[in-house]
This record gives C-alpha cells, sequence and structure tokens, in this order.
C-alpha cells in the first residue's frame, strides 16, 4: 500500500514537473517576435481614451500554438476579440479557441512589396486576396480585396503595421512589451 502511495505521488510530480516544462517552453519568444510589426506580449496597449483601445488580455493555445487574444474596445460600446500569432515564416495568423481549424492569414510579414495571399485560400466570398503595397525597415502595408464577393470587390481597404509598435495611431498611451512608450 505504502508503495502504491509512492509510486503514485512519483508519478504526479513527474506530470506536474513535465507540464510545467511544456508551459515555460512556449511562452520563450525570439528577438524576432518581440522586434516584430506586431509585438505580442500580455499586457501590451493601445489606447487612444477610455473608450477606444486595444490590449493583449492573455495568451491561449490552439491546436498546439501559442496565439495571444487582442481585446479591443471601440466608440465605448464595440467590442472585438481576436487570436492572433506570428508563425515561424513570418505569417500573421488569426484562429479562434472555439474553431480550432479555421486559421486566417492577416500578413505576411517576410514578404516584399507585391506579394500576394489569400486570408483563407478557400475561394468563398469571405476570402480575400491581399497584397503587400509597401514595406520599409519600419512600416508593411497590405491591400486586401474581397475578390469573390459580388458587391465588395474592387473595393479594397489597406491595413499597416510599424516595427516595434504594431498599430499605427495617435495613442495616448503606449505600452510594448513591458515599457510606457507614451
Amino acid at each position: 500500500m505504502k508503495n502504491n502511495a509512492l509510486k503514485t505521488t512519483l508519478l504526479i510530480l513527474l506530470f506536474a514537473a513535465t507540464l510545467t516544462a511544456c508551459k515555460k517552453q512556449t511562452l520563450v519568444r525570439t528577438a524576432a517576435e518581440v522586434n516584430s510589426f506586431l509585438p505580442m506580449q500580455v499586457g501590451n496597449l493601445w489606447y487612444m481614451n477610455k473608450e477606444n483601445y486595444t490590449e493583449i488580455k492573455d495568451s491561449v493555445m490552439i491546436s498546439g500554438k501559442l496565439y495571444y487574444q487582442f481585446y479591443s474596445l471601440v466608440g465605448g460600446d464595440g467590442i472585438a476579440i481576436s487570436y492572433l500569432r506570428i508563425d515561424e515564416s513570418g505569417k500573421l495568423i488569426a484562429s479562434d479557441p472555439k474553431y480550432p481549424t479555421m486559421q486566417i492569414q492577416q500578413g505576411s510579414f517576410n514578404g516584399k512589396i507585391g506579394d500576394k495571399f489569400f486570408t483563407t485560400g478557400q475561394g468563398s466570398d469571405i476570402d480575400q486576396e491581399v497584397t503587400i503595397t509597401e514595406k520599409t525597415d519600419t512600416k508593411i502595408s497590405f491591400s486586401f480585396d474581397y475578390i469573390y464577393h459580388p458587391n465588395l470587390k474592387g473595393h479594397p481597404y489597406l491595413v499597416s503595421y510599424i516595427k516595434g509598435q504594431g498599430f499605427p495611431g495617435n495613442w495616448t498611451r503606449l505600452r510594448i512589451n513591458g515599457v510606457e512608450k507614451k
């Protein structure tokens, strides 16, 4: 009986140590992630005022990959929650814990001007063709066009990112990787 209790205790400790080691391993970040066009760390904040801001609130595992939860308040009553990560090849990927097989490519930070990709690759009316329209050492811009949608085709919109800052804007507060920049 004493032997079984000892074995069970050792097994639990081994399991806990394995979980702790795995968790620490997934949270190690490279210099490229820290200095990327969209730095991701819990606590990052892009703040205009109490009614308009985005903050990284949490990190979650989706299909074995680490994603960051972006919480945005727009106009004081519009809430958007998105889960983003940057993969090994510099692609900005969105997913959702409720739909873990869904992956939407929202950027390609290692691409060059003129490169094109699709957000889902499904060819449906929600799929968007994305073109890198600008890339410098400090800024990258993507043009999104719903080329399969009958009413939205030909009405692209632009999304830009600033290296080391992420979202461009006249922020009254800006906190990136634990450093208050404004």
